[in-house]
């Protein structure tokens, strides 16, 4: 399987990515904890259907010590016990910030509450920041059907 259009070999795309990946990097290096930032991005990537940021992001949760169980259970994370109460908030604002058009209302006050009663304010701007940024990587590699599998960790740096 091929990509529809070759992202990495545009000088359009490949600016653009350019610049998303330097914005990613200022979550990356915030006080939002590292274990969460790939939680998000798995969480994200399962609802929007990127094969190629799940293949990445688990992959690279594994080679940071997440464990498989873990790993496995956040596509069901209400029921699963493994994950801490904050994390949980994490996961529920992404759920309802990546499905906008799902709800009305958009994000509820309650998912933004429980957020913010883990994380200060700075986490919250992160934490809102990666959701849109792994949103948006997840409909660019959606739309053009980014091949998924063959990622290695650390390979885009």
């Amino acid at each position: 399987m091929d990509a529809r259009l070759n992202i990495f070999g545009s000088p359009t795309a490949g600016t653009f990515l350019k610049h998303i990946v330097s914005a990613g990097r200022v979550v990356t290096d915030s006080a939002l904890p590292a274990a969460t930032q790939e939680l998000v991005k798995i969480r994200a990537s399962q609802i929007n259907g990127c094969g190629f940021c799940l293949d990445m992001h688990t992959k690279e949760a594994a080679v940071a010590g997440e464990t498989p169980t873990r790993l496995n259970m956040v596509a069901a994370w209400r029921e699963a016990t493994v994950f801490t109460d904050a994390e949980r908030a994490a996961l529920e604002l992404t759920e309802q910030g990546t499905r906008l058009a799902d709800a009305a209302g958009g994000v509820t006050d309650e998912a933004w509450a429980d957020a913010a009663k883990h994380y200060d304010g700075e986490q919250l701007a992160a934490l809102v920041s990666l959701i849109a940024l792994i949103n948006a990587f997840n409909r660019m590699n959606v739309i053009i059907q980014q091949p998924a599998g063959d990622y290695q960790p650390g390979q885009f740096g």
